[in-house]
């Protein structure tokens, strides 16, 4: 694990800055589009208006991050969840799952706090309260939407990444489904998908009760869905979002043979 540490840690910051960049831009995007004083709502007075603001906000981040240079190397999880079914499908190693995870959790939690920092009460006090997720119609129902919502997500990262002519567009599929859940799911659960994005909203709100909904609900979904891509009959694929020709990966065999040079020069 420790020379995994030493070897692997550009590609765990990269994890750190893309969830952290990610929530950035959800606290700015939120604040800008919910806050009255801004004067989006009475502009558009429509919630699913302007949750369609958002939702293509969000998406256009998560494309742009997955198709960022520093998202290439690393394969863009941004996702616990994410990382965990790619090391269920032996797909990376469970050292780089681990601190992945670790890395996400971190950097999520310094994206918001810097929005906090930046914008104070704005985005602390009601109605963006920390853009935390949470059950609007009970626990039940958004457990069982978490995890159909993360379901497909991964089903659809699954099915691009496995097929060579869809593997290029999969950062695109994957935008396109934060969009439109932000849009269309939001009002139900907050729309997660991932253990680390709600802890970084609910750890400085103090909403601690229904974070156990986005700690399971994401990765059961996400797990549900490798089994299905196994049962549908698995194809190959790496634990990248994006997997272009001469950037180092160190999830398969191929990529790790191929980084000969100073791994940190692609942080630079």
């Amino acid at each position: 694990m420790l020379q995994r540490l030493r070897t692997h840690w550009p590609e765990y910051l990269i994890e750190a800055w893309a969830l952290g960049t990610f929530m950035l831009s959800a606290g700015l995007f939120t604040t800008l589009i919910e806050h009255p004083d801004f004067g989006v709502p009475a502009a558009v007075p429509n919630p699913l208006a302007r949750r369609v603001l958002i939702g293509l906000a969000m998406g256009a981040t998560a494309v742009a991050l997955i198709y960022s240079p520093w998202g290439k190397r690393s394969g863009a999880h941004m996702n616990p969840a994410v990382s965990l079914t790619f090391w269920r499908m032996r797909r990376m190693h469970g050292a780089d799952a681990v601190f992945y995870a670790c890395a996400q959790f971190a950097g999520g939690l310094l994206g918001v706090l810097l929005v906090h920092a930046l914008l104070g009460e704005r985005f602390a006090a009601p109605p963006v309260a920390f853009v935390a997720t949470l059950p609007m119609h009970g626990a039940a129902a958004a457990f069982v939407l978490e995890a159909l919502i993360s379901c497909g997500l991964m089903m659809t990262v699954l099915a691009f990444t496995s097929r060579a002519r869809l593997a290029p567009f999969t950062g695109v599929a994957a935008g396109s489904l934060v969009a439109l859940y932000i849009a269309i799911e939001a009002p139900f659960s907050g729309m997660s998908m991932n253990p680390a994005r709600s802890f970084a909203s609910a750890a400085p709100a103090g909403l601690w009760d229904a974070l156990w909904i986005y700690f399971i609900a994401p990765p059961l979904g996400m797990l549900g869905a490798a089994a299905i891509h196994a049962r549908v009959g698995a194809r190959a694929g790496c634990a990248k979002l994006q997997h272009p020709p001469g950037v180092r990966c160190i999830h398969c065999a191929a990529g790790v043979r191929a980084a000969a040079g100073p791994i940190a020069t692609a942080l630079v």
